[in-house]
C-alpha cells in the first residue's frame, strides 16, 4: 500500500541548477522515506502518513523524509536497535500512545520479538515510571492482540 504524498518542492525544467540539486536531494530523501517507512512501519506507517494528507500534507512528507529518509536510512544502527531505542523513548514519554503502537508494530516487522518488547517498556519503569511502563505495557497488549486477530483471519 503506497500512499502518494505531493512534494513540497516541484522541480522546472527552468529552475537553475543549485535548485534543481535541492530539489533534487528533497526527492532522494522523499524515496529513501519511503523505502524505510515501508520495511519499518508498513501499514501502521502509511495509516499515519494518510491520516495526514488532509490536514497536513506538507507534515506527511517531512515525517517521511527527515525521521525516515534522514534519521532511519543511517548506518550505525540497526533497524532492531532502532525500534528499542524508539520504543524505550516513546514509553518513557508517557504520552505518546499512538506512535508506540506503530512502533511496536514496527519493532514486530524488524524482528523483535513480543517478550523483548515488553521487557524494553518494563525497563523504562525504572527510568520513567510505572504509570509510563504501564500505559507501555497496555500498548503492547493491544498490539499483540490485534495481530493476533489478524494472523488469525488470514488463517
Amino acid at each position: 500500500m503506497t500512499q502518494s504524498i505531493p512534494s513540497r518542492s516541484a522541480t522546472t525544467s527552468t529552475a537553475p541548477t543549485g535548485a534543481q540539486s535541492d530539489a533534487n536531494h528533497d526527492q532522494d530523501r522523499l524515496a529513501r522515506g519511503r523505502r524505510a517507512l515501508d520495511r519499518i512501519d508498513g501499514e501502521a506507517g502509511h495509516n499515519v502518513i494518510a491520516a495526514l494528507a488532509d490536514i497536513a500534507p506538507d507534515f506527511a512528507t517531512y515525517v517521511i523524509e527527515f525521521p525516515f529518509g534522514d534519521i532511519y536510512s543511517r548506518p550505525g544502527l540497526d533497524l532492531r536497535s532502532r525500534e528499542i531505542a524508539t520504543i524505550a523513548a516513546l514509553t518513557a514519554l508517557g504520552n505518546a500512545g499512538p506512535q508506540l503502537k506503530v512502533h511496536i508494530h514496527a519493532g514486530l516487522n524488524v524482528g523483535l520479538s513480543r517478550e523483548e518488547i515488553t521487557e524494553v517498556i518494563m525497563q523504562m519503569a525504572v527510568y520513567a515510571g510505572f504509570p509510563s511502563a504501564l500505559n507501555g505495557l497496555f500498548a503492547a497488549k493491544a498490539v499483540y492482540a490485534e495481530a493476533d486477530a489478524k494472523a488469525a483471519a488470514a488463517a
